[in-house]
């Protein structure tokens, strides 16, 4: 790619943070990265185009720099942990206010709810993977819906995220209310052979 395209993908996250979704323009993006604003049109096609390359790229960028901690998680609480780590990264990046701007815009837009959509599936099929891993081996298992399971995590994941801007504490809350939970779950973990088979049945009788 080159060093202009990757200036305008960059300046467009940047605008996005410093003027949000309605001050997003070719003008706002180019004046941002410091070129004419007929190189978003000449390499992009269109400012619409420009964000959903720049919501892909961003997201693709962040997935891959947590990919190898997701690879090393082996329980809920510390997909827990990991999801803290991301979060702590993601505020002081300033990724969560763009975040907040392209859900906003996503209401109103559908080509732009659709390259966020896109963007928010990139952590969803990560996520789907650590919990396949995860649950795969609990009672659970046999009733969990991990690919549906997985963008409710992320769900949850990113109204806390938009939850702590407005109640920090409340939202933290919700953290710590999680991390309980994933302690519950490990206790299934922990069954002996006779009480898994049975509560295997169970689960399967209820689904």
């Amino acid at each position: 790619m080159s060093d202009t395209k990757d200036r305008l993908l960059d300046a467009t996250i940047e605008t996005l943070r410093t003027h949000g979704i309605a001050g997003v323009s070719a003008r706002t993006i180019a004046a941002t990265a410091g070129v004419n604003q007929a190189l978003v049109f000449y390499h992009f096609g269109s400012v619409d185009q420009l964000l959903a390359a720049a919501c892909a790229t961003a997201t693709a960028a962040r997935v891959e720099v947590f990919r190898e901690r997701f690879a090393q998680v082996r329980t809920m609480r510390e997909l827990l942990a990991v999801g803290r780590e991301l979060h702590e990264a993601e505020r002081r990046n300033g990724d969560v206010a763009v975040l907040a701007q392209l859900l906003a815009g996503a209401q109103r837009d559908p080509k732009l709810a659709s390259a966020t959509a896109a963007g928010l599936e990139l952590w969803a099929r990560e996520l789907e993977i650590v919990l396949g891993r995860v649950l795969g081996r609990m009672p659970l298992a046999d009733a969990a819906d991990i690919p549906g399971l997985a963008r409710a995590v992320a769900a949850a994941f990113v109204g806390i995220e938009l939850y702590e801007g407005a109640d920090p504490e409340a939202a933290g809350r919700a953290l710590d209310a999680l991390d309980r939970l994933g302690a519950i779950l490990e206790v299934f973990d922990d069954l002996g052979p006779v009480a898994t088979r049975a509560l295997r049945a169970r689960v399967r009788r209820m689904t």
